[in-house]
């Protein structure tokens, strides 16, 4: 079976495991290990490969535990627990959901409300953010994060109820939040809902506004991401939701994080005035460059957020030549290193059809993601716990130096 699927046959499972199919059954009675029957009249069933990379990983983690905690940090084992989202290989989740599903019929609210509360009920949208958050002139020559986190602080000074950290106060600060997000994306008019307010304020009309919902549902989590990670151990210091999304805003716009849809942008740009997309991905091949914005080590095939871009950009634009382009650079990509586009290049693709504003892909992202930050800093108040792991010391011994 290939290992592009989520599932394995028992014998590649216990293989990989390095026991016998008697133990592999007993670590599916025990829970370690999901597994499901196969279609047919067959009786034989399929294994979670995640869970049995999971179980090998901890294995081995016994075997050599100071090795697998610095791996833990790179795509390791799951550090702490959550309940908001959940990668099988194949697709992402938001509290059992399929997101791509969400992404097409839900509301941001509904999906705020979801990731907060697991409920798409609410008691936050009903009604406009309260007057006593003013609206915060910015520097409008400043990239979004600055402006935003300017905006955010000059705010949180003035939001007195945000020092309120349960679990059914929170969702109101950061439905306050999102909207100043939105506002500092750019000054428009502010419409009835984030997407229609972002819509409005970039032009965008007809199926770019589904567009832009569906893309800032889809950036809403994804699991211990950096920027995640950097939320919740903000929250567990137990500072206010404002200050968890500003250290958020500041591991997103990094370079290996979010900031990578600056590169993808660049990157169209420059392969837009070559002779042809497939000469431009060769041409940056052959200079050693990488081409940004594709593969990801959690999606063995191909990020579905991306599919489900890509897939609403061709129901509406199908003629564009914007989208033909971008197209014309993955399947070159896809052709010489295998890989697909991941979210990245995706935000990049539709901030070109749209003609959006350069850097509207970060913008996307950040406010989107905003609503998985508000969520695990939710989880990590309810644990009442600091975050705050060891370091193991390499360097010059006490000693040593006598």
């Amino acid at each position: 079976m290939s290992a592009d699927t989520p599932w394995m046959d028992a014998d590649a499972a216990a293989r990989l495991l390095g026991v016998s199919r008697t133990t592999l059954y007993a670590y599916v009675s025990r829970g370690y290990v999901r597994s499901q029957a196969t279609a047919g009249p067959s009786r034989e069933r399929l294994y979670s490969r995640d869970d049995v990379e999971r179980l090998r990983r901890r294995t081995e983690a016994r075997r050599n535990p100071d090795k697998e905690a610095a791996r833990s940090l790179q795509w390791g084992l799951p550090v702490l627990e959550s309940s908001i989202s959940f990668i099988d290989g194949q697709r992402l989740y938001y509290r059992g959901h399929d997101a791509v599903a969400l992404s097409r019929s839900r509301s941001i609210a509904d999906v705020a409300a979801l990731i907060w509360s697991g409920r798409f009920e609410d008691s936050f949208s009903s009604a406009p953010p309260r007057a006593a958050v003013p609206r915060v002139p910015a520097d409008a020559a400043l990239p979004f994060v600055a402006r935003a986190q300017a905006i955010l602080a000059f705010a949180a000074a003035r939001d007195h109820a945000a020092y309120d950290l349960r679990a059914s106060s929170v969702p109101h600060t950061g439905w306050r939040i999102l909207h100043l997000l939105t506002r500092a994306a750019r000054s428009s008019p502010v419409a009835p809902t984030i997407d229609q307010t972002l819509a409005r304020a970039w032009g965008v009309k007809g199926h770019g506004i589904d567009l832009l919902r569906s893309a800032l549902i889809l950036c809403a989590d994804h699991e211990l991401n950096v920027s995640s990670f950097t939320a919740r151990c903000v929250a567990s210091a137990g500072s206010q939701p404002y200050a968890v999304v500003i250290a958020g805003l500041a591991a997103l716009e990094g370079i290996r994080h979010g900031g990578v849809s600056a590169r993808v942008e660049a990157m169209l740009d420059s392969m837009h005035r070559a002779r042809s997309p497939q000469a431009a991905v060769r041409e940056r091949l052959r200079r050693g460059e990488s081409i940004d914005g594709v593969g990801h080590p959690l999606y063995r095939g191909g990020d579905p957020r991306a599919t489900a871009l890509f897939d609403m950009l061709r129901e509406g634009y199908a003629k564009s030549r914007e989208l033909a382009f971008v197209l014309a650079v993955a399947e070159a990509s896809a052709a010489l290193t295998r890989e697909r586009p991941n979210l990245d290049f995706a935000l990049a693709a539709v901030a070109r059809v749209l003609r959006l504003p350069p850097g509207s892909p970060l913008t996307i992202f950040a406010i989107g993601r905003t609503i998985g930050w508000i969520g695990h800093a939710i989880e990590q108040y309810a644990t009442a716990q600091l975050i705050r792991p060891r370091a193991k010391y390499v360097g010059v011994l006490p000693n040593t130096l006598l």
